[in-house]
């Protein structure tokens, strides 16, 4: 090593120490968060294995015999079994209208909001689209009770007095995907603006007042310059939705889900937990879950790929 690489190495060491007792401050906050990673993330990795394995409550993981067809019995079980095929096929088509339908919705609250220019009624009304992120799964399905029931739900008690029939919103299959996609984005729209406002802060005023001796209007400046200000911060969120098509929260499905809608409500978080946390067949759940995330990783990492080689920015 030359004289000048030692020099660049020990001037990063230096940085480092400084910059770590200047913000000790900010790693306090970090560990924490970062032992609730290795603890719930890493560390349960280690039981991957059961998916190969015949699992035994009684012994190690390494001391369980390994499943039958080269340890794939599990994963060939899985997809032999119609209940697993139908939560795969409700998985993917509920995440991939949650992308189409959801995904803009918070952008464009955020494009509406920039250009708000009462303070007061600006600071009223995102107040209002961020509280239903903070409501639970369960508050949420007992308001839709209290709008979509056809006896006396409000909704239908308007759709009957306007001369309508009323509509079974959570009961009929079809009408029960309308309304999970519809509180979904009703309850996440206003949190998920969040990040693009703080995109669209972020962006030169002179480039506004450049457009504005130009003879640019509102919506011009909107296409021209905001837009494109934060097309980096929707690319990256789009990756990471992507890579999620596979995914599938617990709460969401399995407090809107009934015995009247279970062929297009159940998915593979639900079907995870009935058959093993309440079934008790781990093997077959644990294969489950490791091939939805060995899925997950694909389509992040392809959609990552895919950004980089039109010139986009990825997540790395």
């Amino acid at each position: 090593m030359s004289k000048e690489q030692k020099g660049n190495a020990l001037v990063e060491k230096t940085n480092w120490k400084v910059y770590l007792k200047r913000y000790w401050q900010l790693y306090v906050l970090l560990f924490l968060p970062m032992v609730y990673l290795f603890v719930f993330k890493y560390v349960p990795m280690k039981y991957v294995l059961i998916a190969f394995k015949k699992y035994s409550i009684v012994q190690k993981v390494g001391e369980m015999p390994w499943a039958d067809n080269h340890g794939m019995q599990y994963f060939i079980q899985a997809f032999q079994n119609k209940d697993f095929i139908n939560a795969l096929k409700n998985t993917v088509v509920l995440n991939v209208l949650d992308l189409l339908i959801g995904f803009p919705i918070p952008i464009i609250f955020a494009l509406i909001l920039n250009e708000l220019t009462l303070k007061r009624f600006k600071k009223t009304v995102q107040t209002i689209a961020y509280m239903p992120h903070f409501l639970s799964w369960v508050i949420i399905y007992g308001l839709a009770i209290q709008l979509f029931t056809p006896t006396n739900g409000l909704v239908n008690m308007l759709i009957t007095k306007l001369g309508g029939t009323p509509v079974p919103f959570l009961n009929d299959p079809g009408k029960w995907v309308g309304t999970y996609i519809f509180l979904g984005i009703w309850q996440s729209f206003g949190w998920n603006s969040i990040i693009y406002l703080a995109a669209i802060a972020g962006i030169s005023p002179e480039l506004y007042e450049a457009a504005s001796v130009d003879g640019a209007g509102r919506f011009k400046k909107m296409w021209h310059i905001t837009l494109p200000g934060i097309k980096g911060t929707i690319i990256v969120l789009l990756i990471m939705a992507l890579g999620n098509i596979m995914g599938s929260a617990f709460d969401r499905p399995f407090a809107l889900q009934n015995n009247l809608v279970m062929k297009n409500a159940e998915v593979i978080s639900t079907f995870v937990y009935k058959n093993g946390i309440k079934g008790l067949q781990f093997s077959l759940t644990t294969a489950v879950g490791l091939f939805q995330s060995v899925v997950g990783v694909a389509f992040l990492l392809f959609a990552n790929w895919l950004s980089r080689k039109f010139g986009e920015r990825g997540i790395w």
